[in-house]
């Protein structure tokens, strides 16, 4: 018997790091994202010894531990250790996980955070737990955040179990999730006029993140004006899409971007300012790095008649140009009978 399951990464609008504590609780956090066909997927084979091995296809590493044993957090493939920790306390079985991502971590798409919603998502069903979408992202966040440590907010987690178009609310430790309705039509031109271009470059956002919200507890002017507008923009990005003014969409997209970068000197550099402004002179009405910044992806949105030549103006400049569609579910699992 197999267990499968895939849960999509997304990309931010506007909103990201007002997720971030200790913003949600002294100001309130809004964000604007959706969910993309790039996804983090985990299989699991039940096994008839006592035996764990994990496999990742991205880090290629493969780990083996024992079931009723505490797993050691040595920095290998500790998201996985950790679910596993959580799961499989009552379990007398062992079992092969394996896992692949479509992107790869440091990306900014909120690979990692997806995949520890794979990972919840195949180990609740081993485990015959039930988990609402609510429960599912809020453990998630629990596990890396607190357990693990890794900073960040809780946008990425939530993202990955609903799907789809989202304007999330966060209030401390309380979050609403409102999806919203985007015409068909206008989904279509969004997939049509925006491109995803790959930097050449990961990074390690908890540096940016960290150094973000020191900025913030200082009581940094920028830092504090840049969070504000973050979520002011959210809401006005939100309103744009939902009244179908796509061509203003694309221009509060820069002014995201430009809000953005005035919450840490980390979050650019010249290779991302390169990329932008010749973009940006190429025809993209506007655009902003994915995640926290540093490197990963940059979200460009075109004018349609401007699309090709911002393409070509970025693969002149050796970065990877790629297209993509919107995701309309989040987590999902299903079980294989047999060895396929």
């Amino acid at each position: 018997m197999l267990i499968r399951a895939k849960a999509p990464l997304r990309i931010s609008f506007a909103g990201g790091g007002t997720d971030v504590p200790p913003f949600p609780a002294r100001e309130g956090g809004l964000v604007l994202n959706a969910t993309i066909n790039r996804y983090a997927y985990g299989t699991l084979r039940s096994r008839s010894d006592e035996s764990i091995t994990i496999h990742s296809y991205d880090y290629g590493s493969s780990i083996e531990l024992s079931v009723g044993k505490t797993p050691v957090f040595d920095g290998r493939l500790d998201l996985a250790k950790a679910a596993i920790k959580r799961f499989t306390g009552d379990v007398e079985s062992g079992f092969d996980l394996a896992l692949h991502s479509n992107a790869p971590p440091g990306s900014g798409l909120g690979a990692s955070s997806a995949m520890m919603v794979a990972l919840i998502g195949v180990l609740k069903e081993f485990s015959n737990i039930p988990v609402t979408d609510y429960e599912l992202a809020e453990l998630a966040h629990r596990i890396e955040r607190e357990e693990l440590g890794i900073s960040g907010g809780r946008q990425d987690q939530y993202a990955a179990s609903f799907g789809g178009f989202n304007f999330i609310e966060l209030y401390g430790d309380h979050v609403v999730v409102n999806p919203l309705r985007i015409a068909d039509d206008i989904v279509l031109e969004l997939e049509h006029n925006l491109l995803l271009c790959y930097t050449g470059t990961t990074r390690q956002s908890d540096h940016i993140i960290d150094d973000q919200v020191e900025r913030y507890e200082r009581g940094e002017p920028e830092a504090i004006a840049g969070l504000r507008a973050q979520k002011e923009l959210a809401v006005e990005m939100k309103n744009a899409l939902l009244q179908r003014r796509l061509a203003d969409f694309g221009e509060l997209l820069n002014a995201a971007w430009q809000a953005k970068r005035r919450m840490s000197d980390r979050i650019s550099n010249p290779r991302i300012d390169e990329l932008y402004d010749s973009a940006r002179a190429a025809g993209a009405l506007g655009g902003k790095v994915t995640g926290a910044g540093g490197g990963g992806y940059l979200l460009l949105y075109c004018d349609g008649n401007h699309k090709h030549e911002v393409a070509q103006k970025m693969r002149e400049l050796g970065a990877e140009v790629d297209e993509f569609a919107f995701e309309h579910s989040g987590i999902r699992t299903w079980r294989v009978n047999g060895d396929n």
